[in-house]
């Protein structure tokens, strides 16, 4: 029996995760009965039906789902191994976009100027995400990685090297009765509203930086919530809440009418480079060992 064709495999692939013929020729470029087609000859190729179809759904069969479990991450790893040979024989050209939010930091920037002259065929572009959407950039593909803020715990994501651990601080009001406190203790946080992030961030990133409980469980009021961290800091400058970020965020955006107060008691922020599992090349793995001996070499 003959080896199974590639195109036999992408059109498997994509109504594996479709469940829907027009859904799956569309991802592909392909018609309907071509998909059809396509799958026929794999399944005569292996012996058994893969897929059940009727007239209302579309779904696997358990030879199927045995196939698809195994066969995707093959396949990834041979389109990937495909695209490193195919950029080590161009040289890693073509333009790679990271993003970054907030501030692009020291360590950040030195990345990016380490990769430049390492890749120098290569257009290293760096671009501003919103506090309010930490990966919805990736994973649209605007950018080929981003600098984020951590926890990151999403499947379609690789979590890169983590970097620039710091402990919090509180910016508050100068009016505020903290700014005249040399530190204060997580448990203080219940004492005052706490601006939070809305938008499209996952929950359980968005409570990573603007906790609703203190570590003994006590309720922390939720202030405004915002989008970018300038808006962030006009609330805090207007006393109308206070904000948890790192230091060094703290020293970039001082100011007059903000006192960023040390808080003892949580866990210390840090930065990660991630990017979309599925769009992974040669480019974003240099971007990566850049980034990592630059904070390996910093400590």
């Amino acid at each position: 029996m003959s080896n199974p064709e590639i195109r036999e495999l992408e059109a498997f692939l994509a109504l594996a995760e479709e469940l829907h013929f027009g859904r799956a020729g569309e991802r592909l470029y392909l018609s309907q009965s071509r998909i059809s087609q396509l799958l026929r000859a794999l399944e005569s190729r292996i012996g058994g039906r893969l897929v059940d179809r009727t007239s209302r759904r579309v779904r696997l069969t358990p030879l199927g789902e045995q196939l698809h479990a195994e066969l995707r991450p093959a396949f990834d790893a041979i389109v990937r191994t495909v695209d490193e040979v195919r950029d080590v024989a161009r040289g890693v050209g073509g333009r790679f976009r990271v993003g970054f939010q907030g501030t692009a930091n020291d360590p950040f920037m030195r990345a990016v100027v380490a990769f430049r002259d390492g890749h120098p065929e290569c257009a290293a572009e760096i671009v501003e995400i919103p506090l309010s959407d930490p990966f919805g950039a990736v994973r649209r593909g605007e950018v080929d990685a981003a600098v984020v803020l951590m926890p990151v715990r999403d499947e379609e994501l690789v979590l890169g090297p983590v970097f620039s651990a710091r402990p919090l601080t509180l910016a508050v009001s100068d009016r505020h009765p903290y700014a005249r406190r040399p530190r204060i203790d997580a448990e203080d946080l219940a004492g005052s509203p706490l601006i939070g992030v809305h938008g499209a961030a996952p929950e359980y990133w968005r409570l990573a930086q603007a906790p609703v409980v203190t570590p003994a469980g006590r309720a922390i009021p939720p202030g405004p919530s915002v989008s970018s961290l300038q808006e962030g800091l006009a609330l805090v400058r207007a006393d109308r809440g206070t904000m948890l970020l790192c230091d060094p965020t703290a020293d970039y955006y001082g100011s007059h009418a903000v006192t960023f107060v040390p808080v003892t008691g949580l866990p210390e922020s840090a930065l990660a480079l991630v990017w979309h599992r599925n769009h992974e090349t040669a480019r974003t793995r240099g971007f990566a060992r850049a980034l990592a001996d630059v904070t390996e070499a910093t400590g």
